[in-house]
C-alpha cells in the first residue's frame, strides 16, 4: 500500500515553524473561501492561508490559464541585465497604484527577501550619499519582519531570534503601538507622543548619523493586529526626515487590500521611502514579492550606482503574469470596496464579544482583526506559560477546527485570536466565522478552572 500524504510528510518533510511530533492536517483542495482535507471535511480559510489567499480559492482556472499562456510564450528570463514584458508591465501597474513618488519596483520571491532588499538598498543609498557609517536600524518589539538574517535582525520576537544570534544588523527595538498594553493607551494623543519620544530617544542613543532605516508595519501583525494611533506615522516621517533616516513601511501583509486600500500607507496617509510587499500580490497563486522605492532613493541607482543585489527568480515572467491577473481580478470584482463595505459590520460583531470574560481587547482594520485574551478583564492579567499553551493549543485550536475554522491562535506576545479571511468574503461568511469564534471563546472561558497553573 502506498504511503499516505501524512506518512510521506513525517518521513521526508521538515515543515515550517512546526512541531514534527504533532498531528499534521493534510489539505487537498480549496473552493471559494474554504479548504478541504483528505476526508472531504471543509474549513473556512479564516487566515487567508498566511494572509495571502486574498482572492480565495475560486480563480485558479483564470489565473492558471494566464500562467499557461505565459509559459508557452516565455517560461523564464532573469531580471539580471535583462527585461521582459510582464515584469515591466507589473512594475508600471504597481507604481500606478502606490503612493506618490514610489515609482520604482525591485522584485523578489517573497516577503523576507523584500525586507532584505530594503535593508540593502538603504545601506547602499547612504553610502552613495557619503554616509557609509549608517549601519543601524530601528524596529519594534514583537514585530515579525521575516527569517533571512537581515529581516530577522529587525524581527522583535525573542524566541524566533534567539537560535540565530548574534544577528547581522545592529537593531534597536522600541515599543509597538499596542494601546491596550500602554500606560497612555486611553489617550491617543498622549500615546502617539510617548511612542515618538521613545523613538527619538532610541535614535539619540544609537547616534543619529549611524541609523540607516526605521522599519514598521502599518498595522503590526505579531501580537495581534495592532493599529497605530492618530498622527503616529506622520510623526515617524518627520523624525526620519529630520535625521536623514529612511522610513520603510513593511506591507508584506498590509498591502493588496487587507486594510481596505491597495497599501497601508494610503490608509494612514503617509509616504515612506521604501515599501515592502508580497503575499497578496498574486493572491498566493505564485511566490512573489517586491520592494517599492521612492524616486529620491532610486536616484543614485538611475545615475551610475549599481544596486549590488539580485536573485534568480525576482520578476519571474510567470509570477509577473499571475500578479497582473490577480490585480485585474481585484479591480474587476471590486474587492477593496467589499472590504470597506463589510468592515464596520465585522467590527460591531467582534466588539460584541467583549461580554465573554476572557476577551480583553478587540482591535483591527479592514479584514485584519484580533481578540486579545486575558485571565481578568479588569486587571488585564494575561495567560502565560502552561496556561497559554493549554488555552490556545488544547482548547481553542481543537474547538475551532472541529467547528470548521482555520485561524491563528497567536502566542508570540500576549495570547490572541487572529482573523483575516479572503478579501472576497461576504457578511454571511464573517458571521459564520464570528459565531465559531464566540462558541470557542465561551467554551474556553467555562473551562478556565481546569487550566494548568503556570510555574
Amino acid at each position: 500500500m502506498a504511503p499516505t500524504t501524512a506518512e510521506l510528510t513525517h518521513q521526508h518533510l521538515l515543515l515550517h515553524f512546526t512541531d514534527m511530533q504533532a498531528e499534521i492536517p493534510v489539505i487537498v483542495r480549496g473552493e471559494g473561501c474554504r479548504v478541504y482535507d483528505e476526508a472531504g471535511r471543509g474549513y473556512i480559510d479564516g487566515l487567508s492561508g498566511l494572509y495571502c489567499t486574498n482572492l480565495g480559492h475560486s480563480f485558479g482556472d483564470e489565473l492558471g490559464a494566464i500562467a499557461h499562456a505565459q509559459m508557452k510564450e516565455l517560461a523564464y528570463v532573469s531580471n539580471w541585465t535583462l527585461a521582459h514584458p510582464r515584469s515591466a508591465e507589473l512594475g508600471a501597474k504597481i507604481a500606478s497604484l502606490a503612493p506618490d513618488g514610489l515609482n520604482r519596483v525591485f522584485f523578489t520571491s517573497g516577503g523576507s527577501e523584500a525586507v532584505e532588499a530594503a535593508w540593502k538598498i538603504a545601506r547602499q543609498y547612504h553610502a552613495a550619499n557619503g554616509e557609509p557609517q549608517r549601519r543601524k536600524a530601528i524596529a519594534r518589539k514583537y514585530a515579525y519582519h521575516g527569517v533571512t538574517l537581515g529581516a530577522l535582525s529587525f524581527t522583535g520576537i525573542p524566541e524566533v531570534r534567539a537560535p540565530f544570534e548574534p544577528l547581522a544588523v545592529p537593531t534597536h527595538h522600541v515599543s509597538n503601538t499596542n494601546a491596550y498594553r500602554h500606560p497612555h493607551g486611553d489617550d491617543p494623543e498622549a500615546l502617539t507622543a510617548a511612542l515618538l519620544a521613545e523613538l527619538e530617544e532610541a535614535i539619540e542613543f544609537e547616534t543619529p548619523d549611524q541609523v540607516a532605516m526605521v522599519i514598521a508595519e502599518p498595522v503590526q501583525n505579531a501580537g495581534g493586529c495592532i493599529p497605530p494611533p492618530p498622527g503616529y506615522w506622520q510623526g515617524l516621517r518627520e523624525i526620519c526626515d529630520r535625521h536623514g533616516i529612511l522610513l520603510c513601511s513593511d506591507e508584506v501583509i498590509c498591502a493588496w487590500g487587507r486594510l481596505g486600500e491597495w497599501f497601508g500607507a494610503q490608509k494612514y496617509d503617509y509616504v515612506p521611502d521604501l515599501l515592502t510587499f508580497a503575499k497578496g500580490l498574486t493572491s498566493a497563486h505564485a511566490a512573489m514579492g517586491g520592494l517599492l522605492i521612492h524616486d529620491r532613493v532610486a536616484e543614485p541607482f538611475m545615475n551610475g550606482e549599481v544596486y549590488m543585489h539580485g536573485m534568480t527568480f525576482g520578476g519571474h515572467p510567470v509570477g509577473s503574469a499571475i500578479a497582473l491577473g490577480a490585480i485585474n481580478i481585484m479591480e474587476r470584482e471590486g474587492v477593496l470596496d467589499n472590504v470597506r463595505a463589510n468592515s464596520p459590520h465585522v467590527r460591531a460583531r467582534l466588539e460584541a464579544l467583549r461580554d465573554i470574560p476572557i476577551v480583553g481587547d478587540v482591535r483591527g482594520v479592514g479584514y485584519f482583526w484580533a481578540l486579545e485574551l486575558v485571565k481578568d478583564q479588569a486587571t488585564k492579567e494575561t495567560f502565560s506559560g502552561a496556561e497559554a499553551d493549554w488555552l490556545l493549543g488544547d482548547i481553542l485550536s481543537d474547538r475551532m477546527r472541529s467547528n470548521g475554522l482555520i485561524c491563528r491562535l497567536d502566542d508570540r506576545s500576549d495570547p490572541a485570536v487572529q482573523l483575516a479571511p479572503p478579501l472576497v468574503s461576504d457578511i454571511a461568511l464573517w458571521d459564520e466565522i464570528i459565531d465559531i469564534v464566540a462558541d470557542g471563546l465561551r467554551y474556553a472561558s467555562e473551562r478556565i478552572p481546569e487550566a494548568p497553573k503556570s510555574s
